[in-house]
């Protein structure tokens, strides 16, 4: 891992909450879809899966999981992001909303086919104890992904909201470490669309 830059150097965000939360929402909306469909692609999700969408912002990966048949579990810390999720959602799609952390997920133990983290694990607080409730919260052979934009060292603002290949590796091996197999870390995309994906399975 970079000496300067922690896998979650973001965890210092305040977060989306009140006006800011709500205009932050919307934008999510348009701007989450190219990592929901990379996210459903590697995870390969079919009506067999119970997905859960850690930090699931307006729940745009989340609904792109449901159309494929799956079931989904959206949760975020912010209120306001739920509240927009809940109403741009249809009341048939198969998905659960829940208030909570990376931490403290609320869904029980070894019902999860999918986690996945789009965008977020560098705003997690505690990124040994979220990737251990990941593991919880799997069955076994269940897959674990997380995708965040490529960023250079030194990146300062919204450039700096995303991962070096040094952090994208120290996940991988967090990963490792926590007893997941199969550990990857891989490249995809480029230019601005040029992101990280990390993936891993719990034995």
């Amino acid at each position: 891992m970079s000496a300067t830059r922690a896998i979650n150097h973001h965890a210092d965000h305040p977060g989306f909450a009140g006006v800011t939360g709500v205009l932050c929402g919307l934008a999510f909306l348009v701007v989450g879809r190219a990592k929901a469909r990379l996210a459903a692609e590697v995870a390969q999700v079919s009506t067999d899966d119970h997905v859960v969408d850690v930090g699931c912002g307006p729940g745009t990966a989340a609904r792109l999981a449901a159309r494929r048949g799956a079931r989904v579990t959206g949760v975020d810390p912010s209120s306001p992001m739920l509240r927009i999720a809940r109403l741009v959602t249809p009341q048939r799609a198969p998905i659960t909303w829940g208030e909570g952390t990376a931490e403290a997920l609320p869904v029980t133990d070894g019902s999860a086919t999918v986690v996945w983290a789009l965008a977020t694990v560098h705003h997690w607080q505690d990124v040994d104890k979220a990737v251990a409730e990941a593991r919880r919260v799997l069955a076994p052979g269940g897959q674990l992904i997380a995708i965040e934009r490529q960023s250079p060292d030194g990146a300062t603002g919204l450039a700096g909201h995303g991962w070096t290949r040094e952090q994208a590796e120290s996940f991988g091996a967090l990963c490792r470490d926590a007893g997941f197999d199969d550990v990857s870390v891989a490249a995809h995309g480029a230019g601005k669309r040029a992101g990280w994906v990390v993936s891993a399975i719990r034995r």
